[in-house]
C-alpha cells in the first residue's frame, strides 16, 4: 500500500499548474478561486489515499466521524494556497493581508549574527513566509525543497520568479552535501526555511506523540541544529479564508550547546517539543494541514532511534543541541 508521502504522485503535473498560473496571471486571483472547487471534486474523486488520509487526520483532531463536506472543505483550503503561490511566489504581496505575530522573536535570534533554522510543517502555507522578504530585504531566506518530488511546482516556480528558484537548496538528498550547502547559509546569517514534519524514505526517525498517538519524525533536521549550534525558530504560515494569512513565529531554541552525551536525550525532548507545537498550530487552522498521507505510518510502524546519518563540520564552540530559550 501507497502510504509514504514520496511514494504518492504529485498533486498536479507541470502542464496543469502552468495552465492555473497562466490563468490567474491574466484575469486575476478571484476567477481563478471559482475553478477551484471543479478542481477539488476532481481530486476527491481520483484520489481516494489522499481522501482517506484527510479523513483520519480530521477524524483524529476532532475526536469524531467527519462528513464529506468537512473533507472536500480541507482539500479545497489546501487548493487556495497552491493558487497562492502563483502570487506569492511572484512577490505580488499586495493581493494578501499578512499578519505577523511574533516577529520579533525572529529578530532576537538573528541579531546573534549566526543565522536562523527556521522549522515548520506541510501545514498552511511556506510559501507566505516569503513576505519576510520584504519585512527584512537585507536578510536572506533560503528554503530546502526536494526538488524531484516537487518537480511540478519548482517548475512553476523557475518561470514566476528565476531569482527565487536560485535560492532553493535542494533536499532531496539527506547527504553531506546538504549539510555543507546549508551551514554555508548559516554562515552568511541568512534564514534556512525547513519543513521538518516529513522523513524521506529510508530516513532515520524519531517517533514523538503527536494529536494522541506516536507518529515518526526526521531526526536529521535536530541533528544538524545540534551540531552547528544555532538558534531554532518555529514557523507557520496559516491560510485564515480569503486572502488572509497569519504568519506565527516562535523561539524554540537558542543554539546552546549541550555534551555530546547528552544529544540522544535533548533531541528526543525537542522532537516531542516540536509535535506538541504543531498539534497546537493544527487546532488553530484545522485545514490547513497539508500531509495527504499516512503521516502516523499505520502500515509502517517500524522506527529507528539511532544517529541520523546527516553530519556537518561543527562549529569551533563545540557540538550539542540549542535548548528552548
Amino acid at each position: 500500500m501507497k502510504s509514504a508521502w514520496r511514494e504518492r504522485p504529485e498533486g498536479g503535473n507541470r502542464v496543469a499548474l502552468r495552465l492555473i498560473a497562466a490563468f490567474a496571471q491574466r484575469w486575476g486571483r478571484a476567477p481563478a478561486r471559482l475553478l477551484l472547487y471543479p478542481v477539488t471534486a476532481y481530486f476527491l474523486l481520483r484520489r481516494s489515499a489522499e481522501r482517506r488520509a484527510s479523513r483520519a487526520y480530521l477524524e483524529r483532531l476532532h475526536g469524531r466521524a467527519v462528513s464529506i463536506r468537512e473533507i472536500f472543505r480541507h482539500v479545497h483550503c489546501f487548493a487556495c494556497t497552491i493558487l497562492d503561490r502563483v502570487f506569492l511566489l511572484s512577490e505580488r504581496f499586495r493581493r494578501f493581508d499578512i499578519r505577523a505575530h511574533g516577529l520579533e522573536q525572529l529578530d532576537r535570534a538573528l541579531a546573534r549574527g549566526r543565522g536562523v533554522l527556521l522549522f515548520g510543517a506541510h501545514l498552511g502555507s511556506f510559501d507566505a513566509l516569503r513576505v519576510l522578504c520584504l519585512e527584512r530585504p537585507e536578510v536572506s531566506l533560503r528554503v530546502l525543497l526536494d526538488v524531484r518530488h516537487g518537480a511540478a511546482l519548482f517548475g512553476v516556480l523557475r518561470a514566476l520568479n528565476p531569482a527565487m528558484a536560485a535560492t532553493i537548496i535542494d533536499a532531496r538528498n539527506a547527504d553531506p552535501a546538504l549539510a555543507v550547502a546549508i551551514k554555508a547559509a548559516l554562515e552568511a546569517n541568512s534564514i534556512v526555511a525547513w519543513p521538518v514534519d516529513r522523513a524521506r524514505p529510508g530516513e532515520r526517525v524519531m517517533s514523538a506523540r503527536f494529536l494522541g498517538r506516536p507518529a515518526p519524525f526526521p531526526l536529521a533536521p535536530w541533528a544538524l541544529a545540534a551540531v552547528l549550534g544555532v538558534p531554532v525558530v518555529l514557523a507557520f504560515g496559516l491560510y485564515r479564508g480569503a486572502n488572509r494569512y497569519d504568519l506565527h513565529f516562535e523561539a524554540f531554541a537558542e543554539g546552546v550547546i549541550v555534551p555530546r552525551s547528552e544529544r540522544s536525550v535533548a533531541i528526543e525532548q525537542a522532537i516531542q517539543r516540536f509535535a506538541d507545537r504543531l498539534a497546537h498550530y493544527a487546532r488553530l487552522a484545522p485545514d490547513n494541514w497539508f500531509n495527504f498521507y499516512d503521516f502516523w505510518q499505520i502500515d509502517h510502524p517500524a522506527q529507528t532511534r539511532d544517529a541520523p546519518r546527516l553530519r556537518a563540520p561543527a562549529p569551533a564552540t563545540g557540538d550539542g543541541v540549542g535548548r528552548r530559550s
